[in-house]
């Protein structure tokens, strides 16, 4: 088997494509037909189900799809290993991170490192946490920087870097920023109102329902979405009272005193443990350790 016949492999199997592996492959799609074709020769199995647009694996590709993943993986860690022995910084480096995090904490990091590393080429993916955490894990990504999740995670070496205090806010009109009250709100009166929550599935969102879960409760939460920019605007305006790091309160959002122990998350990096790290990957270590310390 040839490593071009198993990325092909990887891309079709990825994307359920043939056209949108070709494009992200940068083939035609007869190319990337072809390698399908030589590759089920040599395993003398079909490795996808044609049926009509729809593209599916068979028992075969499902075999070999966790196969052709670790022998990438492996002759991928091989080049950096040998690139690493000239010292020299160059190269593509694939970082993920998530929105919040990209406008929030990395531009100044990023544009240190570019001046000092000028012939990295930065591949940069802006992802939820959750999907980069499933990139470095199979290999697309090199490294993330991300919210963290909530336990550990196999064959991940996660190191945390910064923690964002969530802040309970509405907008200044909302009646909970002018309830009549004394002292702090509880959080079963917080459910009396709805919420503009991040996805229930989102480490940030699985952070805040265990809160109110702990305290016998339910969120009431009236919208969701993944984006903490849209969040916010979608609280200002008065739809729903939320959560949001400290980073991002403003005279548009009034926080809330609330009887609660302070929320916190946790952000960071990740890389795979069993991956050998490039030079430019080891550079970018560097350079977010040199943040912390500031």
């Amino acid at each position: 088997m040839d490593t071009q016949s198993l990325q092909a492999f990887l891309a079709v199997a990825d994307t359920q494509s043939f056209s949108r592996a070709a494009e992200q492959l940068h083939l035609t799609q007869p190319a990337v037909s072809k390698r399908i074709a030589t590759l089920e020769f040599q395993v003398g199995r079909p490795l996808f189900d044609r049926i009509g647009r729809r593209i599916a694996l068979t028992e075969a590709g499902s075999v070999l799809l966790p196969q052709a993943r670790q022998i990438l993986f492996a002759v991928e860690d091989s080049r950096r290993a040998l690139a690493n022995l000239s010292g020299h910084v160059g190269g593509r480096l694939t970082l993920a991170t998530s929105h919040h995090i990209g406008l929030h904490r990395l531009p100044p990091i990023l544009k240190h490192y570019t001046q000092r590393h000028p012939e990295v080429e930065l591949d940069l993916h802006f992802l939820d946490s959750e999907l980069a955490y499933q990139g470095v894990r199979d290999g697309s990504l090199e490294m993330a920087v991300v919210t963290l999740a909530p336990h550990p995670i196999e064959h991940l070496h996660v190191v945390e870097l910064w923690r964002d205090r969530l802040c309970f806010v509405c907008a200044p009109d909302h009646p909970l920023a002018n309830a009549d009250h004394q002292g702090p709100l509880s959080l079963a009166t917080l459910c009396d109102y709805n919420a503009v929550m991040p996805g229930a599935r989102t480490f940030t969102g699985t952070l805040i329902a265990k809160r109110f879960e702990e305290a016998g409760l339910e969120l009431p939460t009236s919208m969701t979405t993944n984006y903490l920019e849209t969040l916010k605007m979608m609280c200002s305006v008065g739809l729903g009272w939320s959560l949001l790091p400290e980073k991002m309160l403003d005279h548009d959002l009034v926080e809330l005193d609330v009887a609660t122990a302070p929320l916190h998350r946790p952000l960071g990096y990740l890389v795979h443990t069993n991956r050998t790290l490039s030079n430019a990957a080891s550079m970018m270590i560097e350079a977010l350790e040199e943040s912390r310390r500031e």
